[in-house]
C-alpha cells in the first residue's frame, strides 16, 4: 500500500512540474474547440447550447472546488502568522507599510489608465448603436455601508460566503488573542498550522484540474462570441493590453529597485498563479497557489498570511487601472469632453470606491458604473464593454496577481525577513512553512540583502 501512495504522489508530482505547460495546452486547445464550435462543425456531436454548457461545468467545477479552499486558507494563515510575531508592534508595522504601498500604487495604476486612454482616444467614432445590451439597475456605492461591512457578525457567515475582508478581521483578533494567552493557545496554534497545510495540500490535488477549467473556460467564450469579437474590438484591447504591459514593467521595475535581481526570480515563480489567474478570470483561483510559490521564493507564512487577504481586498492594480480606462473610455464614447480637473475627481473617487470590494462579481463593472452615475456620464456605456469584459478582466486579472506577488515580497524584504528561494516546481511539502523552525529562520536577514 505504501508503495502505491509513493507512485501516486511520484505522478502527482510529475504533473505539477509540468502544469504550466498543461494549462497553456488548454488554453490553446480551448481557443480551437471553441472556435469548431462556434462555426457549427461540432453540432452534429450535439447542440452549440450543450456544448458551452458543458465547458461551463468544467470551469465551474474548478472554481467551486477553490473557493472551498479560500476560507479555511485564509483563516489558518493569517493566525498561525500573527501567532508567530512575539512583537505585536511587528504586525502594526506591516500593516501601515502595506496600506501606504496599496495607496501608491492605486495612485500609479488609475493614473497610467488615464493618461493611455487619453493617449489612445479609443472611445472616438465608437457606434453606439452596435450595443444594446442591459445592464440592470445600478447601485451607487455606499462608503459607510463598505466600511460596516468590514466588521463581521458572524464568523460561519462570512466564511460561507468567501468574504476575505471579514475573515481578515477576525483573524486579526484571534491571532493577537492567542498571542496574548501564551501557552494555553499553543494547541490552536499548532491546529492553525496543521488547517494550513491540510488545505494547501488540497489546493495541489485541485490544481491537477485547472488546465481542464482553463479549457472549459476559453473555449465557452469563444464558442458564444467567436474569434471575430476580437477583430472587432482588436484596437481597445490591443491598446488597454499595451497599458497593462507598462504597468507590469512598471511594478517590475520598483520590485528590482527593492530586490535587484529576485524581482525576475520572482516573475518566474508566480508564473503558474499568474496564468492562471489570466486563464480563469479569477483571483480567488490563483490564491493558494500563489501562497505556495510565494513560501518557496521565500516569504514566511506570516508575512503573506496577513499581506495577500489585505492586497485582494485594497492592492488591485490591473482593476484600477481599468477603472479609469474604461470610464474615459465611455466618456469619449458618447461624445463628453472631460476636462483634467474633473479626470482628476474621477481619479480620487476611483481611489476610493475601488477599495475593498474584490468579492463582488466583475466588481470594475460595479466601480465604474458608480462612478459614471456620480459623474453624470451615461451608465448605459458599460454595454459598450460587456461584449468583451471576459477578455479584458482575463488582464486586469493577472495584473492584480502580480501586483500583490511585488507588494508582499517588497514588505518582506522592508521587514529583513525575505529567505532564499527553493526550487518554484519542487513538491508541495517542501516548501517553507510557519513551523517554529521556519519562524526562526524567518528572523534572519535575507542573505542577499
Amino acid at each position: 500500500m505504501s508503495g502505491q501512495r509513493s507512485i501516486f504522489g511520484k505522478a502527482l508530482g510529475l504533473l505539477g512540474t509540468h502544469l504550466t505547460y498543461c494549462i497553456f495546452a488548454g488554453m490553446l486547445l480551448g481557443i480551437l474547440v471553441g472556435y469548431l464550435v462556434n462555426q457549427d462543425l461540432l453540432s452534429g456531436v450535439m447542440t452549440n447550447e450543450h456544448w458551452s454548457r458543458s465547458f461551463q461545468v468544467l470551469t465551474t467545477i474548478f472554481l467551486n472546488l477553490i473557493k472551498m479552499v479560500i476560507a479555511p486558507l485564509v483563516l489558518a494563515t493569517i493566525i498561525s502568522g500573527l501567532a508567530h510575531m512575539d512583537d505585536s508592534a511587528a504586525v502594526g508595522r506591516i500593516g501601515f507599510r502595506a496600506i501606504a504601498w496599496f495607496i501608491v500604487a492605486s495612485f500609479i495604476s488609475i493614473s497610467i489608465g488615464l493618461v493611455m486612454v487619453n493617449l489612445f482616444q479609443p472611445g472616438v467614432g465608437v457606434d453606439l448603436t452596435a450595443s444594446t445590451q442591459s445592464i440592470g439597475e445600478v447601485k451607487k456605492l455606499d462608503m459607510f455601508e463598505f466600511i460596516e461591512h468590514i466588521f463581521p457578525k458572524n464568523l460561519i457567515t462570512a466564511m460561507g460566503e468567501n468574504n476575505v475582508l471579514q475573515i481578515l478581521v477576525f483573524a486579526l483578533f484571534a491571532g493577537i488573542g492567542i498571542t496574548a494567552i501564551g501557552e494555553k493557545g499553543k494547541p490552536l496554534v499548532r491546529g492553525a498550522e496543521a488547517l494550513a497545510e491540510l488545505m494547501l495540500q488540497v489546493t495541489g490535488y485541485v490544481m491537477r484540474f485547472a488546465p481542464f477549467a482553463v479549457f472549459g473556460a476559453l473555449a465557452k467564450v469563444v464558442a458564444e462570441n467567436g474569434l471575430g469579437i476580437l477583430a472587432t474590438y482588436a484596437a481597445l484591447l490591443g491598446e488597454f493590453y499595451l497599458s497593462l504591459l507598462i504597468l507590469w514593467v512598471l511594478l517590475v521595475a520598483i520590485g528590482w529597485f527593492f530586490l535587484r535581481g529576485r524581482v525576475f526570480t520572482l516573475v518566474r515563480y508566480v508564473r503558474e498563479p499568474v496564468m492562471i489567474a489570466f486563464s480563469t478570470a479569477s483571483s480567488e483561483a490563483a490564491m493558494p497557489k500563489l501562497f505556495e510559490q510565494l513560501d518557496r521564493f521565500g516569504v514566511p507564512r506570516r508575512i503573506s498570511g496577513l499581506m495577500l487577504p489585505l492586497g485582494y481586498s485594497f492592492n488591485l492594480d490591473g482593476s484600477m487601472m481599468y477603472s479609469s480606462f474604461a470610464t474615459i473610455f465611455i466618456a469619449q464614447a458618447y461624445g463628453h469632453h472631460l476636462p483634467i480637473g474633473t479626470q482628476i475627481l474621477i481619479l480620487l473617487t476611483l481611489m476610493i470606491s475601488s477599495k475593498g470590494i474584490a468579492a463582488i462579481p466583475r466588481a470594475s463593472l460595479v466601480v465604474i458604473a458608480a462612478t459614471l452615475a456620480m459623474f453624470d456620464l451615461p451608465v448605459e456605456g458599460i454595454a459598450l464593454v460587456l461584449g468583451i469584459d471576459t477578455f479584458l478582466d482575463m488582464g486586469r486579472t493577472a495584473t492584480n496577481v502580480l501586483g500583490n506577488a511585488v507588494a508582499t515580497s517588497v514588505i518582506t524584504k522592508w521587514e529583513g525577513m525575505l529567505q532564499p528561494p527553493l526550487d518554484p516546481d519542487a513538491d508541495a511539502l517542501s516548501a517553507p512553512t510557519d513551523s517554529p523552525e521556519h519562524g526562526k529562520r524567518g528572523l534572519h536577514l535575507d542573505p542577499e540583502a
